[in-house]
Parts: structure tokens; C-alpha cells; sequence
């Protein structure tokens, strides 16, 4: 894009930032010193002829009001009033009559018209009007995008299911910084549900309404990653046959996602960090740059201090990708998560796939809680949809649908229920205990247990005081 079109741009950009008024009138000169008015009160005006006209250039989602005159070609301003209401009941309506249409223009009023002015009025009242309209208008809108942020707040506990302590505290990370509009970096390992906390991020953000734009810098070959992120021109490179917007790009007004970011090419960071520090791309064979408005989310799949120390991130642009960093916990560490997760994917590939599937026996109950999942969340969900597929031919085992040949052997050496059970209980608690340097204090608040039978649950698993602080009461 040339510095000229940057120009222009920026001034598109200044009107786009004023709030709209809708302006109709079948008069060209009251038109004109309409336009002039709204802009000397910092509205943006756009114009209409007549009713039709009006209703064109509106919809429910329309950001500011409508001033019309009551006296138009065709259907009056008080039908418009009636059409506009269809579209969006609390959609303000500002009318203009003569002397004589003022018994219309209250009965407008009756109907749900925001306010009337007689002509011939005063610029500075008309104003005011105006701003009273569109101040009600703004906060009707912002009441809807908070109703709806509540719903998709708590629809989030659908997204990521989980009621262990690691979940919930990440609920309330996502719903927290979502409305910020800071750069977040996901940490968490394959499978985790990185894209899943991505889009929440977007959907529970004033950015809902924008495109979530994504990217695997992992999944292109080096050669391509700096195209597909950065855009090009026309006859930039060799297949470059017309101009092409980049994901940046595709992202105004919304997110992007870069997926295992540490995997982006070293040369190419430098570029992506200036459009983070400028808010400005430049394509490939462009000459000139253009504006963005993006919120940028990263994800890694590795702890990206140790991407840095490793020379695959430099330290600059992980500065500006870690405003916030959200940390995904493993499945193994979720404790009772992996039963709620593993009925929610059976109930849905059952739904799916037509097939009513079989009960759970009690030594796959006990293998899902005793499996350490590597592949975490993915893996899960690949073993129930092949549990359901599978239950007409006769499900085999859980631990051979997961395919862990390690786990097969535990599960013969240690077949029992209550000796996997125990199995499992050691784990959590020593894993607790490890996760807080042996804080007894931090243990029972995790696992939600009284000091007693922490305890009695310690001496009965074979962990023994030297485990943990050697105060803890008996």
C-alpha cells in the first residue's frame, strides 16, 4: 500500500472511530446542513432519500440512531419509525416535524420514537438530542455484549471441562484477561486444548465480533510461513500472480493465533515484532505498510524460557508475546478430570454415530484415572470416539483401545480395582505434594481433604512423614 493510501486510510479510519447518524431527508439542502452539523458534533453522517433508502442501511447491530423527517416520499417517517421498531425495538429514532405535524409526531412518540424537534431548530439542541439518542444506543449494545459474554462465560465450562482445581483456576485466567486486550501466550503441552483456550479468548473478548485467525508456524514449510503471515503483492515472487492479504491481515478487528510459536523461523521474528511494537505489515514486494488492529494469542508447547535458551525464540519478542501467560495443566495432573472428559466425548460420538454405547466396567473406570495420558486431551478423545465405535463388535478393554502397552502390563501385574485405585491415590497425593514442596497446608487445600484423613490416607499409601514438613500433626 502506497504512503498516499496510508493517508486516506487514516482518514477512514478517523470517521470509522465517530459514531453513525443516519440522516433522512427527501431535501438536498436540508441534507447538507444536516451532514455539516452532525460532523461539527463528532457524529459521521450517512444519508438517505426515503424509508427504503433508510431501511437499506441498517440492521440490528446498527451502532448509532436515526433522525428522521416525518414528511418523506412514500412511506412517512412514522411507517419508517414502524419498520425500524421490526428491525430493532430499542433502535432510537430522532423525528423532525413542521409546525403542523406535531399531534403525528407525538403519537410517533407513543410508538416508540426516541424524541422529536420542530423545525426550524436550533443546530446546538439538535445535537444534544442526537447525543442523548446515541449515548442510549450505546449502552443497549453494550448490555447485549454483556449478556451474551455471560452466557459464553458460562457456557465456558463446557468448552473446558473440568471441576479439579487447575481447571477452575483456568476458567477464571480466560475469563479474566479476555477482556483485556493484552497479548496472551498458552504454555501447555500437545493435546492440551491450546486452540481451545484461544478461541475462548477471542469469544469472551469486545473482539467476538472479528475474525479469529489462526496459524501453525509448525505445519508450513520455512519458505512459506513469512507469505502466509505478512501477505504479498502482486508479482512479489515467482506464483505470485496477484496481491494477497497475510494473516495478520485477515486479523483486523479480531485475533490471531500463532500456534507453536517457537517453531517461526528465527529470521522472520524480527518482522513479526515490529508489527507487534508498530501495529503496521508490510508485505512481501509491498511499498509501503498498512495499519492493523489485531490482539495476537501464542501458543507453545514447550516452556518458552527454555525456547529462548535454545535459540529458537528470541528474547524481544517473547517480551511482547507474554503479556499473559496462561499455563494448561496435563491431563495426569487433573485428577478425576479424565472420567468427566471421557463420558462428555462418549455421549458425543454416541450422539454422532448413532450407537448406544456400553457401560464402563470398573477396571477401564480405574485405567482412565490411572493412565498418565501423554497425549493429554487428544488422546483421551481418540480413545473414547474408538470405545464407541467399537461397543457393537464388543468393546475390548479401555487399556487396549488407548494403545499403552506399559499400562496393559500394570493392569495385568496389579488387576485388582483397589489396588489400582490405591495406585492412583498415591500418585495424585505424592504429585501434589511434589507441585508444592511438600506444603501440607497447599496439599489440603488442592485436594480438598481434612488433615486427618490426609493423614490416615498417607500412612495407609506408604508415604511417610519424611515425604512431607515434618510438623504436620499426627
Amino acid at each position: 500500500m502506497s504512503r498516499d493510501t496510508d493517508t486516506t486510510s487514516g482518514a477512514a479510519s478517523v470517521a470509522a472511530d465517530r459514531t453513525p447518524v443516519l440522516v433522512v431527508d427527501d431535501d438536498p439542502s436540508m441534507r447538507a446542513g444536516l451532514r455539516q452539523w452532525m460532523r461539527l458534533a463528532g457524529f459521521e453522517p450517512v444519508e438517505a432519500v426515503d424509508a427504503e433508502a433508510a431501511l437499506g442501511r441498517i440492521d440490528a447491530a446498527f451502532p448509532g440512531c436515526i433522525v428522521s423527517d416525518v414528511l418523506l416520499p412514500g412511506a412517512s417517517g412514522v411507517d419508517l419509525l414502524r419498520r425500524v421498531k421490526e428491525i430493532d425495538s430499542e433502535l432510537p429514532v430522532v423525528l423532525m416535524t413542521g409546525h403542523g405535524d406535531v399531534p403525528m409526531a407525538v403519537e410517533a412518540m407513543r410508538q416508540g420514537a426516541a424524541d422529536f424537534i420542530e423545525k426550524p431548530f436550533d443546530p446546538d439542541l439538535l445535537a444534544a438530542v442526537v447525543r442523548r439518542a446515541v449515548e442510549r444506543r450505546r449502552l443497549v449494545l453494550e448490555n447485549r455484549a454483556l449478556t451474551r459474554r455471560l452466557q459464553d462465560l458460562n457456557g465456558l465450562a463446557a468448552r473446558l471441562i473440568g471441576e479439579s482445581a487447575q481447571m477452575r483456576a483456568l476458567r477464571e485466567q480466560i475469563s479474566h484477561f479476555a477482556a483485556t486486550d493484552a497479548s496472551v501466550m498458552i504454555v501447555g503441552e500437545t493435546g492440551t486444548g491450546k486452540e481451545v483456550v484461544a478461541r475462548a479468548l477471542h469469544d469472551l473478548s469486545a473482539r467476538a465480533g472479528g475474525p479469529f485467525v489462526a496459524l501453525n508456524c509448525a505445519a508450513l514449510p520455512e519458505t512459506m510461513v513469512e507469505a502466509e503471515l505478512f501477505g504479498h503483492e502482486a508479482g512479489a515472487f515467482t506464483g505470485a500472480g496477484q496481491a494477497r492479504a497475510g494473516r495478520i491481515e485477515q486479523a483486523e478487528a479480531g485475533v490471531l493465533f500463532l500456534d507453536e510459536i517457537s517453531a517461526m523461523p528465527l529470521a522472520l521474528q524480527p518482522k513479526l515484532l515490529r508489527v507487534l511494537q508498530e501495529r503496521e505489515v508490510d508485505r512481501i514486494g509491498g511499498r509501503g505498510t498498512t495499519r492493523v488492529d489485531i490482539r495476537v494469542v501464542s501458543a507453545a508447547n514447550m516452556d518458552p524460557h527454555r525456547a529462548v535458551s535454545q535459540n529458537l525464540l528470541r528474547q524481544d519478542l517473547l517480551y511482547r508475546l507474554n503479556a499473559v501467560e496462561i499455563r494448561i495443566p496435563p491431563l495426569r495432573e487433573r485428577g478425576g478430570d479424565a472420567r468427566l472428559l471421557f463420558d462428555s466425548f462418549v455421549n458425543r460420538f454416541a450422539s454422532d454415530y448413532g450407537i448406544e454405547p456400553a457401560p464402563l466396567a470398573a477396571d477401564d473406570a480405574a485405567f482412565l484415572l490411572a493412565h498418565d495420558w501423554p497425549g493429554n486431551v487428544r488422546e483421551l478423545r481418540n480413545a473414547a470416539e474408538r470405545y464407541v465405535l467399537n461397543t457393537p463388535m464388543g468393546a475390548p478393554a479401555l487399556r487396549t483401545l488407548a494403545g499403552g502397552a506399559r499400562d496393559m502390563e500394570d493392569m495385568r501385574r496389579h488387576g485388582r480395582l483397589r489396588d489400582l485405585m490405591e495406585g492412583y491415590e498415591r500418585r495424585v497425593i505424592a504429585d501434589a505434594l511434589r507441585r508444592h514442596g511438600g506444603s501440607v497446608a497447599a496439599v489440603l487445600a488442592e485436594l480438598d481433604l481434612p488433615r486427618r484423613t490426609l493423614n490416615e490416607k498417607m500412612t495407609r499409601l506408604g508415604l511417610t512423614r519424611g515425604d512431607v514438613d515434618p510438623s504436620m500433626d499426627a
